[in-house]
Order: structure tokens, then sequence, then C-alpha cells
């Protein structure tokens, strides 16, 4: 066992990613991840075949992460695992994995908010990781949250507001599967952009009262525009790629930027701290750093390699957790909906 060790084993099992981590205190010393690549031909996940996935996957992810880490599963302090909110499939296989394997070593049992994590994915110990002070605005952009939350303390999270409709990464995926694009498109939409430009086309940005946003609005606007273009022009879409991806991501982007300015003017919080897949979105990155300046921002973004659903992020989370020995039981229930 390593010298004063606090060794967490962290399970994420949410969606369509198998992931283990194994933190001693505040440092990462294995964060593996085993993607699923079936979901591609749906176009999106398919949560029996992402459940079944994990159950194949999840013992050869932990034996990785222990191995990497170079550790017995003797030395483990806790096990941690996701238990909301997510796929109920999904979630129910990382947990009924992390409740034996606590149990055999008879060591604590830490079940974590797969959102809390996002966010506290900041306060891991590493290289290029800036942590910020309570309290702060978090930002949980993905493709199931798009959230403002006020975070107080580590376990103290208000939603102020979040997305009516859809999230944010579920619009790039939808409007990017209307292009052709494969699953997932955000990534492909933001390689693209790189080109394009980001005023050919406009698309609305809602108005939305208090702190809300909504995506479905430009999801449609987006699809009525595509279908109108190529009905007169079949090759449309191909002709002007580069600069549909550059305006509807400027777009997905301005709408989650407008309700930032507003909250942290109107709450007095001048550090953003943002999480989530889409925090991988070099648009999103770009537009916040450039308002630094001009905002008195801080501004916390973090490594890319930390966007995606992982398990150190959920690992760092029980960290906070065994410091008040806040445990779980094995009768506790995963989760698809869980709040903060």
């Amino acid at each position: 066992m390593l010298p004063n060790s606090e060794l967490i084993l962290a399970i994420e099992s949410s969606c369509d990613d198998t992931a283990a981590a194994v933190l001693n205190g505040r440092k990462v010393l294995s964060n593996c991840i085993a993607n699923q690549t079936v979901h591609k031909a749906y176009g999106g996940v398919v949560p029996e075949l992402a459940s079944r996935a994990h159950q194949s996957k999840i013992v050869p992810v932990v034996q990785q992460a222990l191995v990497q880490a170079n550790i017995d599963k003797n030395d483990l302090t806790a096990i941690a695992y996701t238990q909301g909110p997510g796929l109920l499939g999904s979630l129910l296989v990382g947990s009924a994995f992390a409740k034996s394997f606590a149990l055999s070593l008879n060591v604590p049992l830490i079940p974590i908010n797969h959102m809390q994590g996002h966010l506290l994915v900041h306060f891991i110990e590493e290289n290029g990781i800036n942590t910020p002070t309570f309290p702060f605005l978090g930002i949980t952009v993905s493709g199931g949250h798009t959230q403002l939350v006020l975070v107080k303390n580590h376990f103290e999270m208000n939603v102020l507001g979040t997305t009516l409709d859809d999230a944010i990464g579920e619009a790039f995926d939808k409007c990017g599967k209307r292009m052709g694009l494969d699953y997932p498109s955000g990534p492909q939409i933001d390689k693209l952009a790189q080109t394009g430009n980001p005023k050919r086309f406009q698309f609305p940005i809602p108005n939305m009262k208090g702190y809300d946003v909504s995506y479905s609005g430009v999801k449609t606007a987006f699809t009525n525009f595509i279908h109108k273009q190529t009905q007169n022009d079949s090759n449309f879409i191909h002709e002007n790629l580069n600069d549909l991806c550059a305006s509807l991501q400027y777009t997905l982007v301005q709408i989650i930027l407008n309700k930032i300015e507003q909250v942290a003017s109107e709450n007095q919080l001048n550090q953003i701290v943002i999480g989530g897949g889409v925090a991988a979105n070099s648009e999103l990155r770009n537009q916040l750093l450039a308002r630094k300046e001009s905002h008195h921002w801080e501004v916390f973004l973090p490594p890319l390699k930390y966007t995606t659903d992982n398990a150190a992020m959920i690992g760092i989370t029980a960290y906070y957790k065994l410091q008040e020995k806040q445990f779980g039981k094995l009768t506790d229930a995963s989760k698809s909906r869980l709040t903060y």
C-alpha cells in the first residue's frame, strides 16, 4: 500500500462509457475508459445495448485501472460508483459491481451524483488544473444536461437555470444527424466549423425569461432550413457543410453564453467553471476565454480528458465524501433522475 494513502476505486457507468479510476487522495493514479461503438449504427445510444456492453466491459476495465495504478484490490480504502442520473440499466451494472466489490473487501461504499462529478473534476490535484474557490458559477454542458449551478461548497449546489427541452449536446447530435454526420456529431461539427464562416447562416437565439435556456427552437429552425435548401439544391449540405457547422455551433454556444453572462452579473459571480462533454467544444472554450478581461472573469476549463464521462470525476467527488464519512448502503437505489 502507498504511504499515507486513501485509495479509492471509482466506477462510472451512467451512459455508454464503462470507466474505472483509482485515486490516491486527490491524485489520479489511473483513469480507464471503454467506449461503446455499437451505438453509431443507430445514431444515438440504445439503452439495452449499453447495459449489455457494460456487463462485458466492467471487469476488464476495473482490472486495467488497478494494474495501471499498480495497486492490489486489498489496498483499496473505498469503492465509489455513479448512483445517477443516467440510463437506469447502465447505472445498475456499475452499482451492482461496486456493491459486491465493497462487500467482499469490507470497505465503505460511496454513491456519487454524476453531475457533481463534472464540476468537482476541477479539484483533482494535477498539473494543468486550476482549482476554483467557493462560491462559483458551475456550468454543466453535455448530451443530457445543460445547467447553470451556484456551487456553494463541494456538495451544496443549487440549480439556477436549466434547459427546458433539449440539452446542448443533444442539439449538436440531432442537427449533425440531419447533415448526415455520424454519432456523436459534436466533435465533427467542431472540427468542420474551424474552416467555416459562423455568420454565413443566421439561426434564432431564444430570449428565455430567467436563467433557463431552450434548444428545441434552434434545432427545429435548423432542420427546416436544411429541408428547404435541399429541396432546391440536393448538394446544398455538401457544398456548404463547413459554414453550416460554424453557423450552427456559433448559435448553440451563444445561447448558453448569454445566460452565463446574465447569471454571473446578477449574482456577482466571477468564477466560471465548466464541466461535461460539451466543455471540450473549442468555440465555447474560446468565447469564454475571450470574455475574461472584459467581464473580469476567472474561467476554469477542464482538461479534455476529463470532459467526457470518466471515473476520475467520480473518484474526486468520493474523496470529499470520504473525508466527511458520507457513506452509502447496499440498499441505496440507482436513480435515472437525481438532483443535486
